[in-house]
């Protein structure tokens, strides 16, 4: 049997970190909407029962250090799988970009699996398993647009954002999350007002939306990488509505409404990036239908 499951990235309109937690992760608000760029999962069962990954990207490992490999082996531990299955990942989502690449290939897995072998499952269940592999796993087995706190795994729907498109702009380089969490100083960070972007959600505000957006972390990873400031300022010079790094980085994306203006942002960044991307917001749970 086989099945084909979409793994969207996502972006992040709104990013806090509150504070440190006993248990060593960080609790956070975080605001995430879907993006139509995304990486294709095609699972087959297997008679063996062995679980053997295709990556198509020499940047993305085959072994249990691909969160899509981790994912297909706590399925079959968790529901008893016997038999095997075949996951052949094409890649898409830039690696290391903080748009939960890796986290929604292995939300893909989860659900695919449950597909392919017919599980008595829900979503909810799915994201618990989830959370066991990454904060961002959780919201990314739901996609759509939500409300993210704890350390990612609870899970609270919103509204999907006015239509507009995102220019995305990934410089040539790697982010650690770790490496960024661990320079963040919470009380000396600045911190974005989630409720203020729950509420433009809500209400459907654009203008509010933009003047809404914010990462607690941006500033540790500017520090670190200036090349994502200066994107910053390259897309709010070509006219972006406004312009904000997605989760630790280093991508940068813009929001804006015409696609005149948006096509302009875009060939404007091509000659300072070669990773840059012109795409729709998705923000609803049916487009990874």
């Amino acid at each position: 049997m086989y099945i084909m499951e979409k793994a969207p990235a996502k972006i992040n309109l709104s990013l806090d970190v509150l504070h440190k937690r006993k248990d060593g992760f960080h609790e956070v608000e975080m605001v995430m909407t879907t993006i139509d760029l995304a990486d294709r999962i095609e699972l087959t069962s297997l008679k063996k029962n062995k679980i053997v990954l295709e990556a198509e990207s020499r940047y993305v490992p085959n072994d249990e250090r691909n969160l899509a490999y981790l994912a297909a082996k706590k399925m079959k531990k968790h529901y008893s799988i016997t038999g095997g299955v075949h996951i052949k990942l094409t890649k898409h989502v830039p690696v290391a970009a903080g748009l939960a690449g890796g986290s929604s290939d292995a939300a893909a897995v989860l659900r695919g699996m449950a597909r392919l072998f017919d599980l008595d499952t829900t979503p909810g269940e799915l994201a618990e398993i989830g959370a066991e592999i990454g904060s961002d796993v959780s919201f990314c087995v739901h996609g759509g647009t939500a409300l993210a706190t704890g350390r990612g795994e609870k899970i609270e729907e919103l509204p999907a954002p006015p239509p507009c498109w995102v220019v995305l702009a990934k410089p040539p380089i790697g982010v650690s999350t770790k490496t960024i969490y661990q320079a963040l100083d919470i009380k000396e960070a600045g911190h974005p007002d989630t409720s203020s972007m729950v509420e433009a959600l809500r209400t459907g505000d654009y203008e509010k939306m933009c003047q809404s957006v914010g990462n607690t972390l941006e500033g540790v990873t500017v520090r670190l990488y200036p090349e994502v400031a200066q994107l910053k300022e390259h897309m709010l010079q070509a006219g972006a509505d406004t312009s904000l790094m997605s989760g630790s980085g280093p991508t940068v994306f813009s929001l804006v409404e015409p696609d005149v203006k948006a096509r302009r942002i875009c060939n404007h960044l091509k000659g300072f990036c070669d990773e840059v991307y012109m795409v729709r917001v998705l923000g609803t749970k049916d487009t990874l239908d």
